[in-house]
């Protein structure tokens, strides 16, 4: 029978701590790497006016390697096979097509609702993901409906105009939903199938697989063209992504982390509310009004948290955990599990 992988947060044991430790240093890690991101992107998106998308990630997945053979990560130690990796960078990649797409379609506050509703279809998606059938019980639906309405009234409550619906930007962001929803869900399979699957693992072979399918488009819209002529006018702009990478590089094994030792429904509870977090920064930072819609969204977000964290009778999400590899003379066991791998790629 396997032994459940060991885990560690760049060199910060994960596997010995208590589940409140683990849960604290990974969140951690996540909310600090994001909010760096959030300021980079602020300052290159907004201030600068580049919105190279593609360019940028493209650049960053560079960033991404060289961090991870920093870890001494290697190809030898890979345990999947890569098919596995080029589904979950296609959907990866799809997700990230979509939601730039529907930016021509849907104004800011309509993206931000369909947005702050991701952990439902994350949960939703988890009892149909081979390998993973996991079922929530009803209080934890209750939880993350009450954090996505809250959400979305507190960060609605200073948007400037009302949300603006299209027919092709709702089909395009649910359509990012959708596939953010089957993203996280495929990790976290991944990782219960094959306990051995490291986070460093997952991210150097999603990037690896990943960057080809940042070139086609980049080429299609003409932005590696556009990207490449701006940033060779202000040249600085590549030192603030090397800095932004490497933040969200810590960011993103804290959440293939939490994705690993606590799932992806209650990694998405996390991703979701962190907008409600840094937005609530920013009012206590710069000394922002609150309205009574803040103060009704903040009281739904800390009812969904409260009810989420709450001991229920029920029983907690449950999932088929990976048949243990029995070896035969024949090698019928090894034949048998590489077989069930197949459902996920």
């Amino acid at each position: 029978m396997k032994e459940e992988q060991s885990r560690s947060l760049f060199g910060i044991s994960l596997s010995d701590r208590p589940t409140w430790q683990q849960f604290l240093i990974c969140t951690s890690g996540f909310f600090f790497g994001y909010l760096v991101n959030g300021v980079c992107e602020e300052y290159v998106y907004n201030r600068l006016q580049f919105s190279f998308g593609w360019y940028f990630t493209f650049i960053q997945g560079f960033v991404y390697l060289f961090l991870i053979y920093l870890q001494g990560f290697t190809t030898k130690h890979i345990v999947n096979p890569m098919r596995t990796y080029v589904k979950l960078s296609a959907v990866l990649m799809g997700s990230h097509g979509l939601t730039k797409g529907s930016l021509a379609y849907l104004n800011y506050p309509a993206q931000i609702m369909f947005k702050s509703t991701k952990v439902l279809p994350v949960m939703i998606m988890g009892a149909f993901i081979p390998g993973l059938r996991r079922k929530y019980p009803v209080h934890e639906y209750i939880s993350a409906f009450l954090l996505v309405l809250g959400l979305i009234l507190f960060t609605l409550a200073d948007a400037q105009m009302s949300p603006n619906f299209s027919m092709i930007g709702i089909m395009m962001i649910t359509g990012a939903l959708i596939m953010d929803a089957f993203l996280g869900n495929l990790q976290e399979a991944i990782f219960t199938m094959n306990p051995e699957t490291t986070q460093m693992e997952m991210l150097f072979c999603s990037t690896v697989v990943g960057l080809p399918f940042l070139f086609v488009p980049m080429v299609l819209t003409g932005e590696v063209f556009r990207a490449w002529t701006a940033c060779a006018q202000h040249p600085y702009v590549y030192g603030v992504l090397v800095f932004e990478a490497m933040a969200t590089f810590i960011g993103q094994v804290s959440v293939l982390s939490l994705i690993a030792l606590f799932g992806a429904a209650t990694t998405a509870l996390i991703t979701t509310a962190r907008k409600g977090v840094t937005l609530l920064l920013s009012y206590l930072i710069f000394t922002k009004p609150l309205t009574e819609q803040h103060g009704s969204g903040l009281l739904l977000i800390a009812m969904g948290i409260v009810l989420k964290m709450v001991p229920m009778d029920s029983k907690a999400p449950t999932k088929i955990p990976a048949r243990p590899a029995v070896r035969s003379a024949s090698g019928d066991g090894d034949r048998e599990d590489d077989e069930e791998r197949k459902s996920l790629v």
